[in-house]
C-alpha cells in the first residue's frame, strides 16, 4: 500500500468491516476479461459465502479459473471542498483474494446459508425449502490475502 497511514492492520478492524458490509464485489476472470458482481454474502473464519443460480456466468468462470477477488466498503461519504482537487472520500475498506469452490451438498448448503443470513438477521434458526437447495449454488471463498484501508 502506498500511503502507510491508511492502511488497517488490526485483522478485528477488517473483520469488523466485513462483518458490517452489505453488498460485497466479487472479481473474476474470464479468460483474460475481467468480471466483477456485487453480491449479498456472509463472513466466517476467513471465509466468504454467496449463494447464486445453478448456472450462469459466475459458475461458468469459477469452474475455469477458482482464484477470485474480493472488495466492500463501510461509511463512505464524499468530503466536499470549496476547490476542485480537495475533495476527498471517506471510508473504510476491504480488498482481498482467495480460492473459490461449489458447495454441492445439502448440508454444506444449509450451513453456508445460515452464515448468509446471520450476516443480514440474527433472528436465529431458519427453514429451507428442500427445493431451494436443488436451484442454489453456494459459492465458498477461502481468503488468502486482504488489506485493510480507511480514508477521510
Amino acid at each position: 500500500m502506498r500511503k502507510k497511514e491508511f492502511e488497517i492492520t488490526d485483522f478485528s478492524e477488517i473483520e469488523e468491516i466485513l462483518n458490517r458490509a452489505e453488498v460485497c464485489r466479487l472479481g473474476m476472470a474470464d479468460g483474460g476479461t475481467p468480471y466483477i458482481v456485487p453480491m449479498n454474502f456472509g463472513y466466517r473464519e476467513r471465509a466468504l459465502y454467496f449463494h447464486t443460480g445453478r448456472a450462469g456466468r459466475k459458475i461458468d468462470i469459477l469452474r475455469k479459473n477458482s482464484m477470485v477477488c474480493f472488495e466492500v466498503e463501510i461509511d463512505a461519504a464524499v468530503l466536499r471542498s470549496d476547490t476542485a482537487c480537495g475533495w476527498g472520500m471517506k471510508y473504510r475498506s476491504v480488498v482481498g483474494t482467495g480460492k473459490a469452490r461449489l458447495i454441492e451438498n445439502p448440508a454444506g448448503k444449509k450451513e453456508a446459508l445460515d452464515i448468509i443470513m446471520a450476516h443480514y438477521d440474527d433472528a436465529g434458526a431458519w427453514e429451507y425449502r428442500e427445493t431451494s437447495f436443488e436451484k442454489t449454488c453456494i459459492i465458498k471463498v477461502t481468503i488468502e490475502s486482504v488489506t485493510g484501508r480507511k480514508a477521510g
